[in-house]
């Protein structure tokens, strides 16, 4: 959905009661009055994803992020009404250690930017660079869900994962046509009707 113009966005932005603005110190149990389960999604994009996630498992607490306050502000438009379980923050995922200590139990990657020149690949959501950053989230067993269209990027995820110690403990090149429960993304939808298949891993690492 296409923003009018700025002065649109920030309204939007500026009164939405689930984006956390202040994000220094954040006590998670507080915010949501709860002590759930945390799951983060990076590169939340339009929303579907997470905000869906949120109303499907009530007793999780879910956070998306994503760099790009355009983007939020479009999430925020197709989503206007607040659910207690949901909370979405406009940062670039370089930043998380600031606002997350050990807290996180799964993190979602869904159809990230492939970056497929070798010379960006430290880039990736799945490089070293950003794993090792992920280590600082994670709560007690590291928990990682990724989907992606692209192949490239797949391939290079396992690798990467693996070197790094996770373990699958699923992996599927068509989730489309596979047998599991499964929200969904804007993307997703588009690439399913185009009839290009989804490739879906679960990893972790104790």
């Amino acid at each position: 959905m296409r923003l009018r113009n700025t002065k649109d966005k920030e309204i939007l932005i500026n009164n939405c009661s689930y984006l956390l603005t202040n994000l220094e110190s954040i006590n998670w149990r507080k915010v949501f009055n709860n002590n759930n389960p945390l799951h983060l999604e990076i590169g939340m994009g339009k929303g579907n994803f997470i905000y869906n996630m949120a109303l499907k498992y009530p007793q999780i607490n879910f956070i998306g992020i994503e760099k790009y306050t355009g983007v939020i502000a479009k999430s925020i438009k197709k989503y206007p009404e607040p659910l207690p379980n949901l909370r979405i923050i406009n940062c670039d995922a370089k930043n998380l250690p600031q606002i997350f200590n050990h807290e996180i139990d799964t993190i979602y990657l869904n159809f990230s930017d492939p970056w497929p020149k070798k010379r960006h690949a430290e880039r990736r959501l799945t490089s070293p660079t950003f794993l090792s950053i992920y280590d600082n989230l994670f709560k007690n067993t590291k928990k990682i869900i990724l989907k992606t269209d692209n192949l490239g990027l797949f391939a290079s995820s396992l690798i990467t994962l693996s070197n790094y110690g996770y373990k699958f403990v699923d992996v599927n090149l068509d989730l489309a046509n596979y047998p599991i429960p499964n929200v969904i993304t804007e993307y997703e939808a588009k690439f399913i009707n185009k009839g290009i298949k989804i490739n879906y891993l679960v990893a972790t690492k104790d």
